[in-house]
C-alpha cells in the first residue's frame, strides 16, 4: 500500500473532475484494491483546516511516509519569483516553497496533467503569473524543481501529462508505483508514462477511414476526418484517448471536436485557431509523426483520386448519408 498526498496549485481542478469519472462504481474501493492509500486530497478528503495542514507536517517530520507526491495545476512563481500569487491556506507560505519541500521527502513525484507537467493552459500567453511545471517549462527542462531533480525513488517527475488527463492514466500509474513495476525505462522522452504516451489519438479513431482516403470534414458536424481543415493533431498527439475512450465510450474526435493535442509541451499557444490547420502551399504544416512531407503529398493525392464515392458523401455530411453495399465476404 503506497500512501498519496495529492496538492492541488495554480488550475482549474479539471483533473480532479476527470478522476472521478474513473470507470468504477467505487472509486475508494478501486485506490484500495490497487495499493492506494490517499493521504490527503483538498476535495476528497474529509479533513481539512489545521487538519490537513498536521498531515503535510507529519509528512515533513518522517512521521508519515510519502510515496507519492501528486500536484495538480501549474506552479504559480509569481510576482517576481516569490510565489505569492498563491499561498497555502492558513499558512502564510507559497504553494511552490510547500510543493519544495515535499518533493525531498517523497519518494516519488507526479505532475497530474498538463498544467503540472509543462505550465499549461496557466501559462498560456503573457503568463503573468509566472507559471511552470514541476519539471518543465513547456518543452524546456527545468520548471519548479530544476531539470536535474530525481526523487527519492529514482525517478524525475512523472508527467502524467494531459487537459484533463484520462483517469486511468492517474490510476494506471499510481497502482504501477505501488506494485514496484514503473522504472525510468517506462517513461517516454518527455517523461510521461508509456503505457499511454507511446500511443497516438490517431490510434483507433472513428473517423479513420475517412483518414485513409483524405476524405475531410468542411464544418464542425460533418463526419469526415478533422485534420485536413478543422486542425487536427490526433496523428501527431501522444495518448491512447481513442484506444480506451473516455467514459468507456468517448474522446474528442468521436464527438466532433479536433485533437488539440493536450498532452504535448505548448499545446496552448499553437499559434492559430484550434479548429484550423495551418497549410503552406495548401500542405498542412503539421504532418503525421514519422511522415516525410513528399509520402504525404503522394498519399494525399492517391487516396483522395481513390475515395469511393460513399466515403466521400459522408465526409461532408452530418449524419450518414449512404450505407456501405451489402457485399458476400466468404469465397
Amino acid at each position: 500500500m503506497i500512501n498519496v498526498l495529492w496538492l492541488q496549485s495554480g488550475g482549474c481542478g479539471g483533473c480532479t473532475m476527470s478522476l472521478l469519472c474513473a470507470d468504477t462504481p467505487d472509486f475508494a474501493g478501486q485506490l484500495r484494491a490497487g495499493g492506494i492509500h490517499l493521504l490527503w486530497h483538498p476535495a476528497l478528503s474529509l479533513h481539512s483546516g489545521h487538519e490537513s495542514l498536521a498531515v503535510l507536517e507529519d509528512c515533513l517530520a518522517g512521521r508519515e511516509r510519502l510515496d507519492v507526491l501528486c500536484v495538480e495545476g501549474a506552479l504559480l512563481r509569481g510576482p517576481h519569483g516569490s510565489g505569492r500569487f498563491h499561498l497555502m491556506a492558513g499558512t502564510g507560505e507559497p504553494m511552490i516553497r510547500w510543493v519544495h519541500r515535499l518533493a525531498e521527502v517523497a519518494t516519488h513525484v507526479a505532475a497530474v496533467g498538463s498544467c503540472a507537467a509543462w505550465g499549461g493552459v496557466s501559462a498560456t500567453g503573457a503568463n503573468a503569473t509566472e507559471a511552470c511545471g514541476l519539471q518543465y517549462e513547456d518543452e524546456q527542462k527545468g520548471g519548479l524543481l530544476g531539470a536535474d531533480f530525481v526523487a527519492r525513488g529514482g525517478l524525475p517527475v512523472i508527467n502524467i501529462a494531459g487537459c484533463p488527463t484520462h483517469p486511468g492514466w492517474v490510476l494506471d500509474t499510481l497502482m504501477a508505483l505501488a506494485a514496484g513495476s514503473l522504472g525510468a525505462d517506462d517513461l517516454d522522452p518527455l517523461q510521461r508514462p508509456r503505457f499511454y504516451a507511446d500511443h497516438l489519438v490517431h490510434h483507433g479513431c472513428a473517423r479513420n477511414e475517412f483518414y485513409e482516403f483524405k476524405a475531410s470534414a468542411e464544418r464542425p458536424s460533418d463526419l469526415g476526418c478533422l485534420m485536413e481543415h478543422m486542425g487536427c493533431k490526433g496523428t501527431q498527439a501522444h495518448a491512447d484517448c481513442n484506444v480506451r475512450p473516455w467514459n468507456g465510450e468517448g474522446s474528442c474526435t468521436r464527438g466532433g471536436y479536433a485533437c488539440i493535442s493536450c498532452t504535448e509541451p505548448g499545446f496552448q499557444d499553437p499559434g492559430h485557431a484550434f479548429d484550423q490547420t495551418p497549410k503552406l502551399a495548401g500542405i498542412p504544416i503539421g504532418l503525421p509523426t514519422d511522415m516525410p512531407k513528399a509520402w504525404f503529398v503522394a498519399l494525399a493525392s492517391l487516396s483522395k483520386s481513390a475515395t469511393p464515392k460513399r466515403v466521400k458523401s459522408n465526409a461532408t455530411a452530418d449524419h450518414l448519408v449512404v450505407a456501405p453495399a451489402i457485399r458476400k465476404t466468404r469465397r
